[in-house]
C-alpha cells in the first residue's frame, strides 16, 4: 500500500511539473500568437502546478506572468486599433 502512494504522489508532481513547463511554453508563444486563447491557458496551467506542489516553481511563475503579459498585450493593442480585436 506504501508504495502505490509513493508513486501516486510521484506522479502528481511529475504532471505538476509538466504543467509548469506547459505553461512557461504556451505563455511565451502567446505573446507572439493567439494570445487570447494561451494567455488563460498558461495562467490556469500555472496556478494549477503551483497549487499542486511543483518542483519547477520558478518556471510556474514565468508562465504565470507570461500569461498575464499575453491578456496585457492584446488590451494593448485593442486600445491602439480602437477595434475589439486585432489582426495583422
Amino acid at each position: 500500500m506504501q508504495l502505490t502512494a509513493q508513486a501516486t504522489h510521484q506522479a502528481g508532481a511529475r504532471d505538476a511539473d509538466g504543467m509548469a513547463v506547459a505553461s512557461f511554453i504556451l505563455g511565451l508563444v502567446g505573446l507572439l500568437v493567439l494570445n487570447v486563447f494561451l494567455g488563460p491557458i498558461a495562467i490556469v496551467l500555472a496556478s494549477v502546478a503551483l497549487w499542486r506542489g511543483t518542483a519547477r516553481r520558478g518556471r510556474a511563475y514565468l508562465g504565470l506572468g507570461l500569461g498575464v503579459a499575453d491578456l496585457l498585450v492584446l488590451v494593448a493593442l485593442m486600445q491602439l486599433d480602437n477595434t475589439p480585436s486585432w489582426s495583422f
